[in-house]
């Protein structure tokens, strides 16, 4: 719940990363996220996290509920983004849905999705990782579980391209592919069967913060067994060193007490 500066000294909070203008079509048309001028919190002109001090407009900051734990409170970011998807397109209970990718991200985007029960398949290449998903019902497998052309909607969370092939190849002719991944390289992919198959290609990123409080203050949403490791923040760069580790999912600097 947003509140006004002087209710949220000393609280915790969560903030928005995006810091939009205010005044570009954008931000007029209420798209702030893809404001033309806007900052982006540790990545486009704007101080991040690790830096001595940073700041961020109160209008960005969500007050933390109580009953969400500050290891909890970090996942509100990728939720809220995982959420994107579901303000993008409207998902059904009739509608067969393929999540490509078994890592943070991809955790969290299979979790929500569930909740609106749709015929859910994720598949992975981590059994240890699906394991998570598998306790809370979802339906779970590796790539030779992926019918062609048997699905409405595919969400690639792989970033790479093997990945984009598996979530293209799963869609039936007027499927909706959303991309949830960015590719450090150039993708290469089949246009003709695009256009042929007339499929809906989504970007999707950044998402809506208070919709993903709510879930976690609900505890519909499993996300401790994400977390696999705790660092003091002077050991701080051995996180970063465990994190860039194939296959880590979420690592926690713990800078102070809650």
């Amino acid at each position: 719940m947003k509140q006004g500066p002087e209710n949220l000294l000393n609280q915790r909070v969560v903030g928005e990363i995006n810091v939009a203008c205010g005044h570009c079509r954008f931000c007029l048309s209420n798209q702030h996220t893809h404001c033309e001028n806007r900052t982006v919190l540790g990545i486009v002109n704007r101080n991040g996290a690790f830096a001595e001090y940073l700041t961020l407009p109160v209008k960005n900051l969500h007050s933390v509920p109580e009953n969400i734990s500050t290891d909890e409170a970090t996942f509100t970011e990728p939720v809220a983004a995982a959420l994107e998807i579901q303000q993008q397109i409207q998902i059904c209970p009739v509608d067969k849905v393929l999540v490509v990718g078994d890592g943070k991200l991809g955790q969290l985007v299979e979790q929500t999705l569930a909740l609106t029960n749709c015929q859910l398949l994720v598949i992975g290449r981590h059994q240890e990782k699906l394991a998570n998903l598998e306790e809370k019902g979802i339906k779970t497998g590796f790539v030779d579980a992926v019918t062609t052309g048997a699905f409405d909607i595919a969400v690639e969370c792989t970033a790479n391209p093997e990945g984009f092939a598996i979530a293209c190849r799963a869609l039936r002719s007027r499927g909706i592919l959303v991309l949830k991944s960015t590719y450090a390289g150039n993708l290469s992919l089949d246009i003709s069967s695009l256009v042929v198959d007339e499929i809906i290609l989504i970007g999707s990123r950044c998402g809506p913060f208070e919709p993903a409080l709510k879930l976690l203050s609900q505890h519909k949403l499993n996300v401790k067994p994400l977390i696999q490791a705790h660092y003091p923040l002077e050991a701080g760069m051995d996180a970063f060193a465990h994190a860039q580790k194939k296959g880590v999912l979420k690592v926690l600097v713990d800078i102070g007490q809650e």
